[in-house]
């Protein structure tokens, strides 16, 4: 017995898929750059003249 994917069901399962990808792309990179910019923050407020010769 061969069971088959119809078009219209394949393309949903690549239309959730693609979503889902682009939602946790978004989401890592808006954590990434909350991290990178804390890091700056920190650093900034740390610095030390001789980082500004």
């Amino acid at each position: 017995m061969t069971t088959y994917i119809l078009f219209d069901e394949a393309l949903h399962i690549l239309v959730k898929a693609f979503l889902a990808s682009v939602m946790l792309l978004l989401t890592i990179s808006g954590i990434g750059l909350a991290v990178i910019e804390t890091i700056e923050k920190e650093s900034s407020d740390n610095a030390s003249p001789k980082y500004f010769r």
